[in-house]
Parts: C-alpha cells; structure tokens; sequence
C-alpha cells in the first residue's frame, strides 16, 4: 500500500487580499491623500481676505472662493461612492487625486479671482472622490473588527486637517517669502507622493457588474443639493432670508430633489438606494453624521474669528491656539479605535463621545472676550476627545452593517450627509452670528453706518480703543451664543446613538465578504 506524501496545500488567499505590510503602506497613500484633500477645504480660511484683495475681488467672490469647493465636494460624493460598488477603486482614487493636484496648480497660479474660483470645483470633485472612496478602500481592505485601529487614525488625519489648515494658511500668508499662493502648491507634491504609493501598494480585484450607472439620479441629487447649498451660503449676506430669492431657490431645489427622489426609487443601481435607509443601523448613524456636521462645524469654524475679533490675537496665533482640540482628538480617536479593536466592543464609546462633546459646546457657551485661555484650552480639548471618539466610529459601525457591495453606497452616504450638515450648519450660524454681532454693537455704538449692512469684518487695530472693546465684546459674547445653539444639536447625536443596536464586528474584509457574496450569487 502507498502513502501519498503529498503536502496538504495552503488555502489560497482571496482574490486582492493583502497582507499587513501592505495594509499599512496602502493606508499611509490613503492618509496622505485624505489630508491634503481637507487641507485644501480649510488652508484659506485665513488667508482669504489677503487672496481676494490680491486678485481685486470682491465680497462676494470672498464667498464664492470657499462656496465653489464646499458645493463640489459635498456634491459628487454619492456619485463618487457609488462608482467605487461598481468599477476599479484604485483607478477612481487615483483620478480623484488627480483632480486635486490640476485644480491645486491652477488656483495657485490663477492671476484673477474668476480662474481661481473655477479651480475650486477641480478641488472640490477631486476632495469628495477622496472623503467617499479613502474610507471604501479602507473597508475593503481590512475586517471591521481590526478597522477600528485604522479607522481612529483616519480620523485624527481628517481632524487635524480641518483644524490645522487655518493655522498653515496663518503661517503662510504672514510669511513674506511665501505667500498665499504656497497655501494651495503645498498640498501638490503630497498627494502625488499618494497617487505613485498607491499605484505600488494597493491591491484591489476590479468586480465587474453589468449594470448602468443612475446619471440621471446623480446629475438631480447634486443639482438640488448645489441649489441648497447656494442658497444657505448666500442668504444673510447676498439677500435676506425672507426674500424672493429664498423662495425660488429652496423651491427649485425642494423640486429636484423630489424628482431625484423618484428617479432613484425607479432604477435598478440608484446611487442613494433608498432602501437603504431601511437598515436600522444605516439611517441612525447618518442621522448622526448629519448632526455631528451641524454642531461641530458650524460651531467651531468660527473659533478662529473669535480668536482674532476677540481675544485680538494674529492669524498664526489664531491656529496655535487650535491646538487643543486637535490634541484631543488625537488621542482619543486613536485610543478609542485601538480599544475597540482589541474588545469589539464600540457603542460605549459612541455614547461616551456624543456626551463629551455635548458637553464640550455647552462649557464653550460660556466664554466670552475675557475668557482666560487655559479654560478656554480644556473646554476645547474635552470637545475634541468626544469628537474623536464619536466621528469615524459612525462610519464603521455603518460599514460593518451592509452587504459588501453596497460598502461605497453606505459609506459616501455617510460622509454626504456630514458634509451636508456641516455646509448647513455653517450657513445658519454664520448669519445667526452676523445678526448678533451687529445688534450688540447697535446697542453700545448706536445705529450704524448704512445699518451694518454686508458688513465688512472689522479690523480691530484701525479702531479706536472704546469702539475696539465693543467689537471684542460684540464678537466673544454672539460666538457663545452659537455654541449654546449648538450644544443642543449635539444632544440629539447621543439620543441616535442610544438606538443603535451592538452588533459584533465582522471579522472578513470587504474584498473577502465580496468574494463570497459574489460566489453564493
């Protein structure tokens, strides 16, 4: 009788499986890419009035500047999203930085504001391929029972790009031998570092499906939403509120919308699948997002003005003092996605997160043009811990909960709505905080000139000093006042949470539950 000597053979590997190393050199591409795409959202946040005087703007075209990028972004994210279910993830991530890196060299050598504001939209498109397929890719690569580690990283680089792009656009426009120009060359050479990385590391099987791409449902979603956007950018600066204006513009897009909404609920691949929505867990935490976009953007956006209105302090100053909350963060975000990681266990530390930053704009809703800064700095480092710990645990808990071929859907669904209630949030409180400021400053200066307004933003060192205390006063007390709105918005997050149901966290990557759902198919 013979003995086979045959060695048992190795399962293989699932097709685009990849192993640690190159996990973590894929996602250093991924991170790379993803903060150059933030940072070009908020690096003109201080240097805006130097660029737009530079290139004879005008008010209006100041607005317009960050407008174009912010419509553009938020915009094409469900298409971005759904393009990512059905064809190559890493031929689509590499175009999206590649869009980034054209509309970069163009608006930092635009001679006029009218080409700058058209290299926004190449920013904004490439920006939102990056925030919806950075996170698919993530998901696809790695089981949501070890994304947690990553995912708290990736959400550190999102914070600290949109926080500490202010204090980079401070730094160079106070820089004589830089200029604002190197606000938008910076980010170019990082995310062609990114584009040559992920060619050499990323390694994704393309899953063709023969189905048609809903461009009819993608051109009305990002046509109402762009109408939307306008409008809440616009209203209270452009025209009033309660003008013509407001009427025709919320309409027309309350009607496109209303027609995206038949069209998708008609197609066979409709790139927001409303029943989607049926997933308990799905529709919970983007209700989430949306708030946390609503509370924490349009909250803390305007920290960096009150830096300078109210505590007087320089644009460069202005961003270091940022620095807290980017800490906190920081440490919580990774510390909690490793803990989460290590016990699978992740809806404590979505409750946890939502109360700390409830908490963290409420205590923000007391300070004032005297508010010592050190106080200032805790109440900032509380709110980014809860931040941290709440933001991109909402992605993965959504991902965890989808077949894999609706990953790109639900998880640019996500970062749609948050964009959303970021570009709402700071539509509406910015015209709650130019309607405050003027009225408490009425009341200590009396009626001012033309009424106040479109009212230009003060330059507190052209004032005299009675006027100036006034102003510092008038600005510390209406950005309380937003933070105390805000804090509310905040509660409600917790609620949504409070309803998530714990499910344990897979153990299969994305590509792996693909494959098998493909198989079994």
């Amino acid at each position: 009788m013979s003995v086979s000597t045959t060695e048992p053979r190795e399962p293989e590997a699932p097709a685009g499986s990849m192993d640690r190393r190159q996990v973590l050199e894929a996602m250093s591409g991924l991170m790379m890419g993803m903060f150059v795409a933030i940072l070009a959202s908020t690096v003109v946040a201080n240097a805006l009035p130097r660029i737009v005087s530079e290139l004879g703007g005008s008010q209006a075209s100041y607005t317009w500047v960050v407008t174009t990028e912010l419509l553009a972004m938020t915009a094409t994210v469900p298409l971005w999203g759904k393009l990512s279910d059905l064809y190559n993830k890493k031929l689509l991530i590499q175009l999206s930085l590649g869009l980034f890196v054209v509309g970069s060299l163009v608006a930092g050598f635009a001679g006029n504001i009218e080409l700058l504001i058209g290299s926004r939209v190449a920013q904004g498109i490439g920006a939102g391929g990056l925030t919806a397929l950075a996170q698919v890719i993530m998901a696809a690569i790695v089981s949501p029972r070890e994304l947690g580690k990553y995912s708290g990283i990736f959400g550190a680089v999102f914070a600290v790009g949109t926080i500490a792009g202010p204090l980079i656009g401070g730094v160079m426009v106070d820089t004589s031998w830089l200029g604002w120009r190197w606000c938008f060359f910076l980010g170019v050479p990082f995310a062609v570092a990114a584009i040559l990385l992920l060619q050499r590391t990323l390694n994704l099987p393309t899953i063709k499906r023969d189905v048609k791409v809903d461009y009819l449902g993608a051109f009305l979603i990002m046509a109402g939403v762009s109408t939307l956007l306008v409008w809440s950018s616009l209203a209270g600066h452009q025209f009033a509120w309660g003008s013509w204006w407001t009427v025709g513009l919320v309409s027309a897009g309350v009607v496109v919308l209303a027609l995206a909404v038949y069209v998708e609920s008609k197609v066979a691949e409709p790139i927001l699948p409303l029943g989607l929505f049926r997933n308990h867990t799905v529709a919970l935490t983007t209700l989430a997002s949306f708030l946390v976009g609503v509370a924490m953007f349009g909250g803390t956006v305007f920290l960096s003005q009150y830096f300078q209105l109210s505590l007087g302090k320089s644009p460069t100053v202005a961003g270091l003092l940022s620095l807290p909350m980017i800490f906190g963060i920081l440490v919580s975000s990774t510390v909690s996605g490793q803990l989460i990681s290590r016990t699978g266990k992740w809806k404590s530390h979505l409750l946890l997160g939502a109360a700390l930053m409830t908490a963290g704009l409420g205590l923000l809703g007391t300070i004032d043009a005297k508010t010592n800064l050190v106080v200032l700095g805790a109440y900032m480092v509380l709110l980014g811990v809860g931040v941290g710990m709440l933001m991109q645990n909402l992605v993965l808990v959504s991902q965890n909960d989808v077949d894999a071929h609706d990953l790109g859907t639900a998880t640019s669904t996500l970062s749609f709505f948050r964009s959303l209630g970021g570009s709402i949030g700071v539509s509406a409180l910015g015209a709650v905080l130019a309607n405050r400021v003027l009225a408490l400053m009425s009341e200590k200066l009396g009626p001012l000139p033309g009424g106040g307004e479109g009212g230009a933003v003060p330059n507190i060192a052209t004032l005299p000093e009675p006027v100036a205390n006034v102003v510092r006063e008038a600005y510390g007390e209406a950005t309380s006042e937003l933070f105390l709105i805000s804090a509310p918005i905040a509660l409600l997050v917790v609620v949504a949470v409070a309803f998530l149901k714990h499910k344990p966290l897979k153990t299969q990557s994305g590509n792996e539950r693909l494959a098998e759902e493909t198989a079994a198919a």
